[in-house]
């Protein structure tokens, strides 16, 4: 099953038929004992809507943060070691990959969240951006990983790669993240044989391509959750982006008008172009 936000309210999908939601707040269903049982149930009693347009799509957030892990594909932990390490900062990219620990940072507040056909920005003062294709994680109060969905965690490269400690200005500005289409409710995890591919449209040509299984990853969901909820407390739940295994050639940088295309077997592709 899929959950979507739309203009109208929030509409979740089943075998090819969409029903419109009673429920208007997406906090108490994120924070349901059971909201896969409880959606079927609902889908399977309801009227499907007779008319479904996805230009109606917005951001699947309501109260939600946003937090993100990084350096959790080898490729991400070469692209970091190589962007900082004029400024001394290689190594700690290869020791927070090898380490029990995960790197983790907050990305963004969900009114600073866009969502399907929405633009996305790069900063004014960065020279070498990027966008970033990560399998999201919607995690409810209990730390339990209920939904995943689509993300581009935003970046400049430039910027972090000048100091380490400047990532949260690298990584948090408003345009930065972005979310969607919809999300997928399902008790298992998803087969590590899963595709995230990602395509970078410039003037209606490909400038970029590429594609991973979640298979490459090195850390488990599950863990990089369970790091995230030790000594913190999500009312709402939260949204997990769970780092990117897929970096552009250092010789690219994201233009304003491009488009960019995220898309994960099983769950949707979002479309977003750079502001």
């Amino acid at each position: 099953m899929k959950l979507f936000k739309t203009k109208g309210g929030w509409v979740v999908e089943r075998e090819g038929a969409y029903f419109p939601l009673a429920e208007k707040s997406f906090d108490a269903l994120v924070a349901h004992a059971d909201l896969y049982g409880y959606l079927s149930a609902l889908a399977g009693q309801g009227t499907p809507l007779a008319r479904w347009n996805e230009a109606d799509l917005a951001a699947p957030i309501e109260n939600q943060p946003v937090w993100a892990a990084g350096v959790t594909y080898w490729r991400s932990r070469s692209a970091r070691m190589s962007e900082s390490r004029d400024a001394g900062g290689g190594g700690f990219y290869d020791r927070v990959y090898a380490a029990e620990r995960p790197e983790l940072f907050f990305k963004a507040l969900p009114s600073k969240v866009v969502g399907p056909r929405q633009a996305v920005r790069i900063r004014r003062d960065a020279a070498w951006s990027v966008p970033e294709p990560e399998l999201t994680l919607l995690v409810n109060p209990r730390a339990e990983i209920i939904g995943y969905t689509v993300g581009n965690d935003m970046s400049s490269r430039d910027i972090e790669g000048e100091n380490p400690l400047y990532l949260p200005q690298a990584k948090v500005y408003d345009g930065s993240c972005a979310l969607g289409p919809g999300i997928v409710i399902r008790k298992e995890a998803l087969p590590a044989t899963t595709q995230i591919e990602m395509k970078i449209l410039r003037a209606g040509e490909t400038a970029f391509s590429g594609s991973i299984a979640l298979s490459a990853m090195k850390r488990d969901p599950a863990s990089l959750a369970d790091y995230l909820f030790r000594e913190q407390a999500f009312p709402c739940g939260c949204f997990l982006l769970t780092g990117t295994g897929i970096v552009p050639p250092d010789s690219f940088t994201l233009q304003p008008g491009d488009d960019i295309q995220i898309g994960i077997e099983g769950i949707g592709t979002l479309v977003n172009a750079v502001a």
